[in-house]
């Protein structure tokens, strides 16, 4: 799913869209209207959307003015979507009001400034999933709001008229001569006095389109008028991803032009009547994967383009145009020297009289930052100011137990799963968009103390949960210096040695931290450093480790390093500080590349009913697109002992094998999104024969919600099925598994998603399960044993 941003220039809207954004989602849209900057942040959750509005401060500075929300708001409501201001009018959209129908919301300026609520619009004919107010545009009296869902996803346009007595009323519908589900006609849009343009840059294996319109005075009906195209089209270059009109002429943002260069195309409108194409404008420095084009602006004499994906941060590009002859005579580059990798700056603009505001929507791990540029007497514009918002998370749970009563235990829903305590992200050393991942556990042999390490965004929290209803954060661990933060991170335990990596990572290898340093934290939290570091590989999906051997295994190795195509990195780990390479194995007829990558891995000494491979080292992969076993015992001679697929493969992607080591449970994390089930599927491998894995069965759980890591203690699997949470399952006839308990870590989500809880740690001898959940943090739960039955 991407997602858009409409943008106001003075009387010029544009609108853009992105690559997807964790919530929140600050800097959606952004707009100006004379001294006050306006700042949408949409994609909340767990509270409703939000627009700001800031006013410079008696410092000269920008402080928050007011903070606006739906009369009507709720949590998830998109409140934002739309953002438009305009001769004292304000336009905000919220597309999932009303089982996604949406409405649009019109506040005015009162006499001392502030805003208030004038309106609330949605036409009667909207049906559910239209999602109604994801863009919008305004020029005087007429006002734009996209509808993409409209007609199965063909998508529409709805104009609204304001009367006399400043009343807005519905006043027609535009929709594409040609448009068919999927188009999402209306994705982008601008009107500009009789003039309105419409962009459709996403149908799947198309170019994409932008549709002009003229209004017809007499019969009081806008028209289309043209069909634009791309006179270099190719598939997928989201031509219409950025529309606007500049001086009669029709600009519109091609992003992903020549293998992500981008362009901006010129149209002009002949004598005729006719439109044709009498320009492209480009980047003078051609960065592939720039996007240039991914929004447009005018701040009177210049052109602003932005490029979200130039030089790793994003860029604007200021075209600056000679008056008399209307060429470009030079450009520039501006940036923010604070915003960071992946920050996506530029992906939004606005530019008005002396004031110009770019947005960064990936900036801090994707919450999102804004910056306000100031045009100085010279005429140039200062380093942007930088506002932004507070990451919004839960309040912690701690002192007292929280018993799950009649299907919810605070907030969550949940049976026969009560939780220990709750500690939000930023209260485990968490910054501004930081989520957490990854989760393993320690005892500590000496002293029975049990702890939890969980991945972040940009490093690793050590947690003493030994009280586990006052958990202890005793400090972090950051990321290898030379590493970029990621979603990614992945810890295992060996000789009381916590061994982490990260994916996607850049530069950043093995840690090896000492965890008896963990009894010794006087002052919590403190910053460790790393105890060794391993550097044969750079980035790393996923760290195995057989504490029985003393051998971890690096699986889905890339960035640099040696990577065995992605799939066994093998690594001598006897001795925790001195890790040492020990060999590559990969499995070529397995992984979607053919190189036997590995996304992880289970490997054990076997002592199973294959009385062939008893006592020999064993490892099961989740290769993408099958199950790999391999034998591993002589680290020079690896061998494949045989792999597996199954069918409507998506990703395979985590597994673990059963305590008799006779099935291996095995989730596919895409198969949900991708495939008609009718639940959860958890595929479940009869692994009696090693030679001959055989699917016996595929269990459908009581949800259908993408499925991540699960985990085997006993009789019970514990599986982090994100946005449905914590699903436990009775194992005791393998082949026919039965939820004996769930907690809902984010249950304000119900689709198939990504999201939410990404793993748990069952293993604990005191009960305590650890689940973490992606922006929410870290639970400790506890399951409620069985009612014996007399």
């Amino acid at each position: 799913m991407t997602k858009l941003y409409t943008r106001m220039l003075g009387s010029l809207i544009l609108v853009l869209c992105a690559a997807p954004l964790l919530a929140q989602d600050y800097g959606w849209a952004v707009a100006i209207a004379e001294d006050e900057v306006f700042v949408a942040e949409s994609g909340n959750e767990a509270k409703p959307g939000y627009v700001y509005v800031y006013r410079r401060s008696t410092d000269g500075g920008w402080g928050e003015y007011a903070r606006l929300e739906a009369p009507d708001a709720v949590p998830g409501d998109h409140f934002g979507r739309a953002l438009v201001v305009t001769d004292g009018t304000l336009m905000i959209g919220a597309t999932v009001m009303d089982e996604s129908r949406g409405a649009v919301y019109f506040f005015e300026r009162d006499a001392d400034g502030s805003w208030a609520l004038a309106t609330r619009i949605q036409p009667a004919g909207l049906s559910p999933g239209d999602a109604m107010g994801m863009i919008g545009s305004i020029d005087g009296d007429i006002a734009m709001v996209g509808s993409r869902g409209h007609n199965g996803g063909a998508g529409a346009v709805y104009v609204f008229r304001r009367d006399g007595s400043g009343d807005w009323s519905e006043a027609g519908m535009l929709t594409g001569s040609d448009s068919e589900p999927g188009d999402f006609f209306g994705y982008t849009m601008t009107v500009s006095g009789d003039l309105a343009v419409v962009g459709t840059p996403i149908p799947e294996g198309q170019s994409g389109a932008a549709y002009v319109f003229r209004h017809d005075a007499a019969t009081d009906r806008w028209v289309e008028e043209a069909r634009l195209g791309a006179s270099d089209a190719e598939a997928n270059h989201g031509f219409g991803q950025a529309v606007a009109v500049v001086e009669g002429f029709v600009l519109v943002g091609s992003p992903g032009r020549d293998r992500g260069t981008g362009g901006v195309y010129v149209f002009e409108r002949a004598q005729s009547g006719a439109w044709g194409e009498v320009g492209l404008l480009l980047p003078f420095d051609s960065p592939r994967s720039g996007q240039f084009g991914s929004s447009i602006g005018m701040d009177g004499s210049n052109l602003w383009i932005g490029a979200p994906g130039a030089d790793t941060q994003g860029r604007v590009y200021v075209l600056q145009r000679d008056e008399e002859t209307g060429s470009f005579t030079g450009a520039a580059k501006l940036g923010a020297s604070d915003v960071g990798r992946g920050a996506a700056f530029g992906n939004a603009l606005t530019v008005s009289g002396d004031l110009a505001v770019v947005s960064a929507p990936g900036a801090d791990f994707g919450v999102g930052s804004v910056y306000i540029f100031e045009r100085g007497e010279d005429g140039a514009f200062s380093a942007g100011t930088e506002v932004f918002s507070e990451s919004v998370g839960l309040d912690p749970i701690v002192g007292e137990q929280v018993d799950c009563d009649e299907g919810s235990a605070s907030v969550f829903g949940c049976d026969q799963v009560d939780i220990l305590s709750f500690l939000p992200v930023g209260a485990i050393g968490g910054a501004r968009g930081t989520s957490v991942n990854d989760v393993w556990g320690w005892t500590d042999p000496q002293t029975g103390r049990e702890y939890a390490l969980v991945g972040r965004t940009a490093g690793t929290a050590f947690i003493d949960i030994t009280d586990p209803a006052n958990p202890v954060y005793l400090g972090n661990l950051a990321m290898t210096s030379t590493a970029n933060g990621s979603t990614w991170r992945d810890i295992k335990v060996y000789q009381d040695h916590a061994f982490i990596v990260s994916d996607g990572a850049g530069e950043h290898g093995m840690q090896v931290f000492d965890l008896a340093r963990l009894r010794d934290v006087s002052a919590a939290p403190v910053e460790f450093d790393e105890d060794a570091h391993y550097d044969g590989i750079w980035s790393a999906h996923n760290i195995v480790i057989n504490e029985a051997t003393g051998f971890a295994y690096a699986v889905g190795v890339n960035m640099g390093g040696e990577s065995c195509g992605g799939g066994l990195h093998m690594i001598d780990i006897r001795e925790p500080q001195t890790p040492t390479f020990a060999g590559c194995f990969a499995d070529a007829e397995t992984g979607w590349q053919g190189t036997g990558y590995s996304h992880d891995a289970m490997c054990i000494i076997y002592d199973g009913p294959d009385t062939e491979y008893v006592g020999k080292e064993i490892c099961f992969g989740s290769n993408e697109n099958a199950l790999s076993i391999s034998d591993v015992s002589d680290k020079d001679n690896p061998v494949a002992v045989s792999n597996a697929t199954y069918p409507s493969v998506a990703y395979a992607h985590q597994g673990w094998i059963t305590e008799d080591h006779r099935y291996f449970f095995m989730n596919d994390e895409g198969d949900e999104l991708s495939t008609e089930l009718p639940g959860t599927r958890t595929l479940i491998f009869d692994v009696t024969d090693l030679e001959d894995p055989v699917l016996v069965t595929e269990h459908f759980g009581e949800t259908l919600t993408s499925d991540h890591n699960l985990y085997i203690k006993g009789n019970l699997m514990y599986q982090s099925n994100y946005v449905s949470g914590l699903r436990i399952l009775d194992i005791s006839d393998p082949e026919n598994p039965v939820e004996v308990g769930f907690f809902d870590t984010v249950p304000w989500r119900e689709e198939p998603a990504m999201d939410g809880s990404w793993s748990n740690y069952p293993y604990f001898e005191s009960g305590t399960i650890v689940v973490t959940s992606g922006r929410e943090g870290v639970f400790f739960l506890k399951k409620r044993e069985p009612e014996l039955v007399p």
